[in-house]
């Protein structure tokens, strides 16, 4: 199993990129941040090693210049930089920390699914580890992230046929996405809170489905890649939804509870089969999970009869005064660019909040799509770790309890007015069959702005946060326009501006989205 030798090779492969790749990003940073210090191939090759060919310590003679620029990226010391990192949280005797629990629950579902014998898939998942080449897997990875996002939302209305496919059209320009829809379940406008936003908790049924072959080397698959490149790992509880009833002002429907490993090792995996398809060209003859899995559009209406997992996610827009350098009052828009630490999505734009939809404690009462919502807000916008299920235990009986609240949500929960939340759409999304609460979250009262602004920061699973003007429109036309949104997070995007070109007045000025349904 490959092991780091300092903090420094660790850092730079939990970012996904080869040597050269760090380097030229380093290159800019250094640039945009005005930096002298500068690093070669070599000298980087050297420092990630931690010691020199006569085996001292190399920290001390780096330059200055350089241990600084490395200090600015990572946020870390130079000295805990060139150190061997912890041990790793991975299959073997190391501390049973979380990641390493996790992880050993998902190898034994992998076992049992499989048929295979109890200790068949550590076994397999060590051994791919032994002979991993890190180099070619960050190679992939980068292949796959120049795999756009309007190709593949081709590629499957090839495979199903365009029927119910959601279109847009914006700034002259068509957009086609992977999401299916009806017209119905378009331009909702239903608030997230109250008898029109409920989902009812189902009796769930033992209906295991045994992996094939393929399917089972495809999940090792993902478990070793997980692991190589520090992918984030819990084994939560999921909704998955198995009954849909919502038209115009209205979600309904019914849901189960399904374990965050058996979505993760299936249905999961066919986002990943179809960027590879489509990276090499076609995805004829090279998609046997979806073939399997997902085969049709039947398939994907088939809510009861699949595991159908699904997110929640938000425009956020908040209302910010008049200013002298920057003008009118408007609205902030934002937009993250997704780490590569998330499981899906990796790399891409999407709207911010973007969480799955599952439970913390009460699985009944956290069913409704605004409770989802909410804590995602907490999580991702305001600072609250404790309701981030991935790096703790749940401690809290009640972690969403007013008293627990950031002190941006506590404000905004002060007086009637100050937030508004709405389903604006729900789609199913063919990339993996997800379902989809396309939303909006419009904080209306600028005094937010003036107090919180400050508080407002993305959590691990963004990258970077991109703020945009409501008032701006050639800007968010050309941010429609790009290739690296998820599809998801596209739909999200351009229901909520359709929403927000209706309520935001004169803060509002945005490039018209009409939308149509079909091939």
């Amino acid at each position: 199993m490959r092991t780091f030798r300092t903090v420094l090779e660790q850092k730079i492969r939990e970012r996904r990129q080869t040597l050269q790749e760090f380097i030229d990003f380093a290159e800019v940073f250094a640039r945009e941040h005005n930096e002298p210090g500068t690093i070669g191939k070599r000298h980087l090759q050297r420092l990630i090693a931690g010691r020199k060919a006569s085996g001292e310590l190399l920290g001390p003679t780096v330059q200055p210049a350089t241990a600084r620029l490395l200090e600015r990226i990572f946020e870390v010391g130079i000295d805990d930089l060139l150190s061997p990192p912890k041990p790793p949280m991975i299959v073997g005797r190391q501390r049973p920390e979380r990641n390493a629990v996790e992880l050993a629950v998902a190898l034994d579902w992998l076992d049992e699914r499989a048929g295979w014998e109890p200790g068949t898939s550590r076994s397999e998942v060590r051994a791919r580890l032994d002979a991993l080449d890190l180099e070619a897997l960050l190679d992939r990875g980068a292949r796959r992230a120049r795999v756009g996002r309007t190709a593949l939302a081709r590629a499957l209305v090839g495979y199903y046929g365009g029927k119910g496919v959601y279109r847009a059209v914006c700034a002259d320009a068509e957009i086609l996405t992977s999401v299916v829809s009806r017209a119905d379940w378009l331009d909702l406008a239903c608030p997230l809170g109250g008898a029109r936003s409920e989902l009812t908790l189902a009796e769930e049924t033992s209906d295991h489905r045994a992996l094939d072959a393929v399917e089972a080397s495809a999940a090792l698959s993902r478990l070793v890649e997980s692991v190589a490149l520090g992918v984030r790992f819990a084994n939560l509880p999921l909704y998955r939804l198995r009954s849909a009833d919502i038209d115009q002002g209205r979600v309904r429907g019914s849901v189960g509870i399904v374990p965050f490993v058996e979505y993760a090792l299936t249905a999961d995996l066919l986002e990943r089969e179809l960027i590879d398809a489509v990276g090499a060209g076609s995805i004829a003859r090279r998609t046997p999970l979806r073939d399997k899995q997902l085969p049709s559009l039947d398939a994907v209406h088939d809510l009861s009869g699949r595991v159908c997992a699904g997110g929640v996610l938000a425009l956020c827009a908040i209302a910010r005064p008049h200013d002298q350098v920057r003008g009118s009052a408007d609205y902030a828009l934002l937009v993250q660019e997704r780490s590569a630490q998330v499981l899906n999505a990796a790399g891409r734009l999407a709207v911010i909040p973007k969480g799955f939809h599952q439970p913390l404690t009460d699985v009944r009462a956290e069913a409704a799509v605004g409770a989802t919502l909410r804590r995602e807000l907490e999580e991702e916008l305001f600072g609250r770790h404790d309701v981030d299920a991935t790096v703790g235990d749940a401690r809290s009986a009640a972690p969403m309890h007013p008293s627990r609240r950031s002190e941006p949500m506590k404000w905004l929960a002060g007086a009637p007015g100050r937030l508004r939340m709405e389903c604006t759409g729900f789609g199913l999304n063919l990339v993996s069959g997800n379902y989809e609460f396309a939303s909006l979250v419009v904080i209306e009262d600028e005094e937010f702005w003036h107090r919180f602004a400050g508080q407002v920061e993305a959590n691990w699973e963004a990258s970077g946060l991109r703020l945009y003007s409501s008032l701006d429109g050639d800007l968010v036309s050309e941010l429609i326009l790009q290739e690296s949104w998820s599809n998801e997070g596209l739909f999200a995007l351009l229901q909520g501006l359709r929403r927000l070109r209706e309520i935001g007045g004169d803060r509002v000025s945005l490039p018209p989205v009409e939308w149509r349904l079909g091939g």
